[in-house]
This record gives C-alpha cells, structure tokens and sequence, in this order.
C-alpha cells in the first residue's frame, strides 16, 4: 500500500477511479450524503466539485494505492475555514473500496490526515460518521471524541430511514 496526496491535477486524471471508489461505498451502504440509486455520474461530479478547492489549498486529498498504483481509498482534510478557525480541519470522505476492505487502509489514511494536520500547525480536527456505522469504532481507536449524537441526521444510503449522527473531535498535539 502506498499513501499519497493527490494534486488537482492528478485528481482530475483519476476522477473515474475516485468515482468508482464513492460509487462503491455508496452500493455498500456508506452514508457519505449520497442515496441510493446513486449513478456514476453522481460520483464523477462530486469529485469535479472538490477540484477548485484542491487547486487553492482548501482542501488536500490522501489516496491510498495497491501495489500496482490502482486508488482504493480516499480521505480529505477540508482546510477552508474561517478566519476564526484557521486552527482546525474538517475530515471528509473517508472511503475505501469494498475489495480492498479489512487491510488497515482506513487507519492509515486517517493518520496520515492527521499528521499532514500537524504539519501544518492544525490542533483540531472534527469529522461525522453515522451513529453505529462501521467507521465510528475507528474513530474511537484513534482517539477521537465523541461530541454528541444527532438523532434523524441524515438519509441512510439506501434511502429508507432517517439515522443518526455522531459528531467527534480530535485535539492534536
């Protein structure tokens, strides 16, 4: 496994593999505001829309890939924040391909998010999962905190029922 960020321009050159990825999670039930039918188009203009930010530094996307350099995880800090916040990010998108699942991806793809996050001289960070969801117990062995737990949040991905939301924070050294 290899971890890299992806500029804007590599981004866009790999905007069907990023597709495929959100796609994936999507079918597999990932509440990551997307329901179900969701077409790939959907994915493919969701990552169009997060390539101006990539370009101005508002947003830095981590990809994880196998060995022979195919993307199978994603996970973004949103770094576009008020001047009242510039201390903190926001963690966005964590998703991992359904093949690739069960191998530590998203433990390092959250690290590595992290460190860039202290390198940058970040001391927050604060992400949304939804509540009993498979992420939340990872964000729990990293050592984010729970804030709190919003009840009818968001649609689950296949459209059913309203689930809710856990909100948590890390503060970092």
């Amino acid at each position: 496994m290899i971890l890299a960020i992806l500029d804007a321009a590599t981004a866009e050159a790999e905007l069907d593999t990023l597709a495929a990825i959100l796609h994936d999670s999507v079918q597999h039930g990932a509440s990551v505001n997307f329901v179900q039918p969701f077409a790939m188009e959907q994915a493919r203009a969701f990552w169009q829309r997060q390539l101006p930010a990539l370009r101005d530094g508002g947003a830095v996307l981590f990809v994880a890939r196998q060995d022979d350099g195919t993307i199978v995880g994603t996970v973004m800090l949103g770094l576009d924040m008020p001047p009242n916040q510039q201390h903190r990010a926001d963690v966005k998108k964590l998703l991992v391909h359904s093949r690739a699942r069960r191998k530590g991806l998203a433990r390092a793809l959250m690290q590595a998010a992290e460190a860039e996050a202290q390198r940058r001289g970040l001391t927050l960070l604060t992400l949304d999962t939804e509540h009993g969801s498979a992420a939340e117990p990872l964000y729990h062995a990293l050592g984010y905190t729970l804030l709190g737990i919003l009840p009818g949040y968001a649609l689950a991905a296949d459209g059913t029922v309203l689930q809710p939301c856990a909100f948590f924070y890390k503060q970092l050294a």
